[in-house]
């Protein structure tokens, strides 16, 4: 039966959109595009600027941590199609790029079923770029920060390989990445499958879910609801935080970056903060009562992660543009909607 459905979604795609690219009325090329995790705080916020640009987009999620609320608006657009679909399966469709952004992102989503979580890292991966060598489109790896573990050296260059706990509770997401990474770098190297690498550094803005335990949203909601703020550790750890519109726009660059430029790439922005400075900033821009608690630090928690961008000024003309605060209080107006 398995087959049967893939088979199905093969014809249905191909039947209703015909070939890869398409000319429209004005001579412009639309591109067909596969978004997996689609559906997801960052997945969906890539199908908004694709459809935007005129593009033929597929996305696919399964909704494990994607909502289709997400993606609500754009479900009568006619360039547009979602498909609930697990990525360790294999997808069958005609496209001429692939983002490949499905897996859960947070540490309560990932820890949830770490084996799941290296499954979607790893046979995602191997699906993506399956797909990609057979129909010859260009795939784009949504690699992380967290391939660099809790770094010796600060901050990040692209050429530091990392200190990562392979056989901690972080590690089912850490590794994964870094496996992905290598299946991204061999298939290139071996069948010369067209790839491109980023490493995204913390994000943040509007359809964060409230409940995936990430930082600033956490501190938004219990802002919000004049609840203890809760700082893990001493609150003295730091973390650069990139708006979502910032790395939507470095990650289509790299997506359409010179032939033979790989990457990897950090995506991120290089603006440092501490945990303490964070909170006391939300507290602020929401006019909380909220006090700040202090509770111990997790297993294999970064002290600190700040990017090194100088290869994608370079390669892609790209830095962010979004200072913190106006990005928190785009994100804290989304949140405050949603109380």
């Amino acid at each position: 039966m398995a087959n049967v459905k893939k088979l199905s979604v093969y014809r249905k795609i191909v039947y209703n959109n015909g070939s890869k690219k398409k000319q429209e009325g004005n001579g412009m090329e639309r591109k067909r595009i596969l978004v997996t995790g689609g559906a997801g705080f960052l997945g969906s916020h890539l199908c908004d600027r694709l459809i935007e640009q005129g593009n033929d987009v597929i996305c696919l999620d399964n909704l494990f941590t994607g909502r289709k609320e997400n993606i609500r608006h754009l479900m009568g657009n006619p360039y547009f199609e979602f498909i609930r679909h697990d990525v360790t399966e294999p997808i069958y469709v005609e496209v001429d790029q692939i983002y490949n952004l499905a897996c859960p992102a947070s540490p309560i989503h990932y820890q949830y079923d770490p084996i799941k979580t290296g499954k979607t890292s790893v046979i995602g991966a191997l699906n993506s770029l399956g797909l990609a060598k057979r129909v010859k489109a260009r795939v784009l790896q949504a690699s992380t920060s967290e391939v660099y573990g809790d770094p010796e050296i600060h901050p990040q260059p692209e050429t530091y390989r990392g200190c990562v706990n392979p056989i901690g509770v972080r590690s089912c997401y850490d590794e994964g990445k870094r496996m992905a990474e290598t299946l991204f770098f061999d298939y290139y190297r071996q069948h010369h499958v067209d790839i491109k690498v980023i490493r995204i550094f913390n994000t943040y803005g509007p359809r964060m879910s409230d409940n995936d335990g990430r930082v600033v949203s956490n501190f938004i909601v219990q802002a919000l609801r004049n609840e203890d703020i809760t700082i893990y550790g001493d609150g003295m750890q730091t973390r650069s935080f990139c708006y979502v519109d910032d790395l939507i726009d470095g990650m289509m660059k790299m997506m359409n970056s010179r032939d033979g430029f790989t990457g990897p790439v950090n995506l991120g922005n290089p603006g440092e903060f501490t945990m303490l400075q964070l909170a006391e900033t939300i507290i602020r821009l929401t006019g909380s009562i909220s006090k700040i608690v202090y509770k111990p630090l997790p297993q294999d928690d970064p002290m600190q992660r700040k990017p090194i961008i100088d290869l994608a000024k370079q390669e892609l003309g790209w830095e962010p543009r979004v200072q913190l605060e106006e990005g928190l209080l785009k994100t804290i107006e989304y949140f405050r909607n949603r109380e």
